[in-house]
């Protein structure tokens, strides 16, 4: 169902892969909404996903894009200007990739290089991505950048790795980004700590269904799912959230606020 609350506006979002991805569900409910979008990913994830089937089904066009890249960085948001007509009014950043938790290293036996590159495309992209969009004018005054996180930024979840450290320093680069761009162009910039949620990317990481199960009965309205994290980043593309920025918003059905839980407890007497 429509209520229209993006009607007019113009985005770019990084990251659909599949139908699991995140940004694939915003995609489709920003569109619902009355917003016209290009869509981006990596040269190499759309060699292996479906983001061109997404493009058509949504007339949204599809530029590829290395985030890591300043140059197809700086092709992007100009062949997104130039394809919705102007200046976006939202974008959304859905990245993350670590080699190390891909081949199964250990946190205590990390591979640097590897480590690197995890930082690179997670939380650097991000702010190369406003860096570019903040020197091109390229998001409309009052706009809105979000970036998807995890409760791991703050808390040790031993399997996550060190993408710890790269939503960490992700949602850093939100407040300190979105002070310059708050000031400058009115533009906010927020991050999203979703509940674990059954994407592609969350599949990779060891021990994810016992993890989620324990986060569900953890919280009290259960996990998010990914529709209802589309929904949220609606609310936060629109005009209805105008004055929140620089700020780590959690959308976890209460987990992050959770010491313990009886639910939890009554299953570990079992």
């Amino acid at each position: 169902m429509s209520n229209g609350l993006l009607k007019g506006k113009k985005g770019i979002i990084f990251g659909a892969l599949d139908e699991k991805s995140l940004a694939w569900k915003v995609a489709e409910r920003a569109v619902e909404e009355g917003a016209t979008i290009t869509l981006t990913n990596a040269p190499v994830a759309m060699r292996f996903g479906k983001i061109k089937e997404l493009g058509e089904k949504l007339n949204a066009e599809v530029i590829p894009a290395d985030a890591t890249n300043m140059e197809d960085l700086e092709n992007l948001f100009d062949k997104s200007m130039e394809a919705l007509g102007g200046k976006v009014d939202f974008v959304l950043h859905s990245i993350g990739m670590s080699l190390n938790v891909r081949k199964k290293r250990e946190y205590t036996n990390l591979k640097y290089e590897w480590m690197q590159k995890t930082l690179d495309i997670s939380a650097l992209s991000f702010h190369r991505v406003l860096q570019v969009a903040y020197q091109k004018d390229a998001i409309n005054d009052w706009g809105s950048v979000l970036a998807l996180s995890y409760i791991a930024a703050q808390r040790t979840f031993p399997q996550y790795n060190e993408m710890a450290e790269s939503k960490a320093l992700l949602e850093s680069i939100a407040r300190s980004f979105g002070y310059h761009y708050g000031d400058a162009k009115k533009v906010r910039v927020n991050t999203i700590s979703q509940s674990p949620t059954k994407t592609t990317a969350g599949g990779g990481v060891k021990g994810f269904d016992t993890f989620f199960n324990y986060a569900d009965k953890m919280s009290p309205l259960g996990n998010a799912s990914a529709d209802d994290c589309a929904n949220y980043c609606i609310t936060l593309f629109s005009d209805f959230t105008r004055y929140v920025t620089m700020q780590n918003l959690f959308h976890d059905g209460g987990f992050s606020s959770m010491g313990m839980n009886a639910a939890v407890l009554e299953g570990m007497e079992e």
